[in-house]
């Protein structure tokens, strides 16, 4: 193998991103490496007292795994962590199996992770659809949402059940227990966050109502849990080393909770890197980011960690904050470590009422919510299945969710397959009608330029859509997407074109669809995607684009259409 493609593929984007390094962008990595580490403080204390483990855990978890996803990783900015993601899995795990199952669970999910990423498996999870993952989203935001209304309302229950509709009769049993003091607290952080994003996305909102929070509880003395008045506090200095006991018994009971565990981080890494690579104008590595966060779980429980992945919320505000290499998340790192070994003291006074404030912020954050309406756009198939996977995930659990999930994308795509096989008399109507469709006769434009999609253009196929905008600066003014031979599409494929439908024109080019058959179009119509793009810009034919393209080139300002000339 040529060693420039060995290092391309297996690499860390550590490694890479030194080639080139200087003081400006170290200065710029530390700046936004302090940012993500105070604003990931609040958050991993509050995911790990979700998930019925201890403050602390979350911290060392983020300190151990946020390290190590940024040295091994293949993203130059994802920030790894505690997420939302894995709550109502871990607490099942430790309600199951104690913390030594969480453990060992987390090890074999490290371990599965390391295979896939190893194995060149990277590019799988794109075979997930995206109405199972918007299912698996939202039901996983109703799920933190819920087990955070005790301590949102500061009620009286001494334990709170682990299934949902037993926990909300049981809250609701015990509503007359509200404490008006953490109501109001848990109300001002909600309130705070919401302020602070309003005006900037800058601000970290987390940490600011936090702080605030605090500050009220400790000067008015306001009667309500803390920290401390629950966990005794934090202790101080670095996580303690400690091999996890390894229970052979425990091995057959934590496949599935392991299977979870490793595709939810899959799922989750991998959908952050991706938003990053948006918003950094980059492009990562699948494969070598799966065999970082592999390792990053194996060594998490050594320190008393949780699982871990790739964190949408903290990825974001990193690169926000003026990030330019993984050396920002390995400062983000060190920045939680230093409040460990000098400030863990005054967590102690964080209440419990702030902490599930953030966390309602994050579960809406993290459903996905607008996604439902294009949804519930689409085919009936997709409706049902976005449906099928929310309501497992809510009221069994996501090992069955994602059981039936992947069961229920393998049957659809089977039966959209079978629906692109026709068997037709070739007539002369057929071959007149096909004339105003070829591109053989038709002179094309060099303010215009053509791309097809040929075969089904389902979830699995859609990142090779990709080459439509990896050099979206050399790009004509205007884009014809050809679909004539695109025999089916489902909902990841309609997600696709319209992202880069939104990538186009940020950078004002027009796109254009062409020729699409029976079933893409009625999806398209479905979807409303003549909203995006413009009625006039989804032609019948070749030849009906190409004359939309002069009446679009014909109405550029004249320095745009002149810079295009060759």
């Amino acid at each position: 193998m040529d060693r420039a493609l060995f290092e391309e593929r297996w690499l860390p984007k550590s490694v890479l991103c030194l080639r080139g390094y200087n003081l400006n962008k170290f200065l710029h990595d530390v700046v936004a490496g302090v940012t993500v580490g105070l604003v990931a403080l609040p958050l991993a204390m509050a995911f790990a007292i979700a998930s019925g483990l201890t403050p602390q855990a979350g911290i060392y978890c983020a300190v151990v795994t946020g390290f190590l996803i940024s040295v091994f990783g293949g993203s130059k900015t994802q920030i790894g962590g505690p997420t939302g993601a894995f709550v109502v899995v871990i607490a099942g795990i430790v309600a199951a199996h104690g913390v030594d199952g969480l453990f060992m669970c987390t090890v074999m999910a490290g371990v599965l992770l390391l295979i896939l990423g190893a194995t060149g498996m990277g590019t799988a999870v794109k075979y997930i659809p995206r109405p199972i993952v918007i299912g698996f989203t939202n039901g996983i935001a109703i799920l933190i949402a819920s087990t955070q209304i005790k301590d949102l309302f500061g009620l009286n229950v001494e334990k709170v059940p682990g299934e949902f509709w037993l926990r909300m009769e049981t809250l609701a049993a015990n509503s007359h227990t509200l404490s008006y003091a953490a109501t109001a607290l848990a109300a001002g952080t909600i309130a705070v966050m919401l302020v602070c994003r309003g005006l900037s996305n800058r601000i970290p909102g987390a940490i600011v109502a936090m702080l605030a929070g605090t500050a009220v509880v400790y000067f008015l003395k306001l009667p309500v849990e803390t920290i401390g008045t629950r966990f005794g506090g934090i202790p101080i200095g670095l996580p303690h080393v400690a091999i996890p006991h390894f229970r052979a018994d425990l091995i057959h009971g934590l496949l599935g909770p392991a299977l979870t565990v490793a595709m939810l981080g899959a799922i989750e890494s991998l959908m952050s890197a991706v938003v990053a690579d948006r918003m950094s104008n980059d492009r990562h590595n699948p494969n070598v980011e799966l065999m970082a966060q592999g390792i990053a779980n194996i060594f998490s429980p050594i320190f008393g960690g949780l699982p871990a992945t790739g964190a949408i919320a903290r990825t974001a505000t990193n690169i926000r904050s003026g990030a330019k290499t993984p050396v920002a998340g390995m400062v983000h790192s060190l920045t939680l470590l230093c409040v460990l070994m000098f400030a863990a003291p005054l967590a102690s006074f964080v209440p419990m009422a702030v902490l599930a404030g953030i966390l309602m912020i994050v579960a809406y954050n993290m459903g996905e919510w607008r996604e439902i309406p294009q949804l519930l756009k689409l085919s009936k198939t997709d409706i049902s299945v976005w449906l099928v996977t929310f309501a497992l995930t809510v009221f069994a659990d996501l090992t069955v969710a994602v059981e039936a999930g992947m069961i229920l994308a393998a049957l659809l795509f089977i039966a959209r397959v079978a629906k692109t096989t026709t068997v037709s008399q070739v007539t002369d109507d057929y071959i007149e009608d096909g004339r105003i469709h070829i591109l053989q006769d038709k002179d094309i434009p060099y303010y215009a330029t053509i791309f097809r999609i040929h075969g089904p253009f389902l979830f699995g196929a859609t990142d090779k859509i990709s080459v439509v905008t990896e050099k979206i600066h050399q790009l004509p003014p205007v884009v014809i997407l050809r679909l004539r031979n695109m025999t089916a599409m489902d909902a990841t494929g309609l997600f696709a074109l319209e992202e880069v439908a939104r990538q186009l024109h940020a950078h004002r080019r027009t796109l254009i669809l062409c020729g699409a058959r029976e079933q893409p179009m009625k999806l398209i119509r479905q979807a409303e995607f003549e909203d995006l793009i413009g009625k006039e810009n989804i032609c019948e034919n070749v030849q009906e684009a190409l004359r939309r393209a002069d009446e679009v080139y014909e109405n550029l300002e004249p320095a745009g259409a002149n810079s295009y000339r060759p």
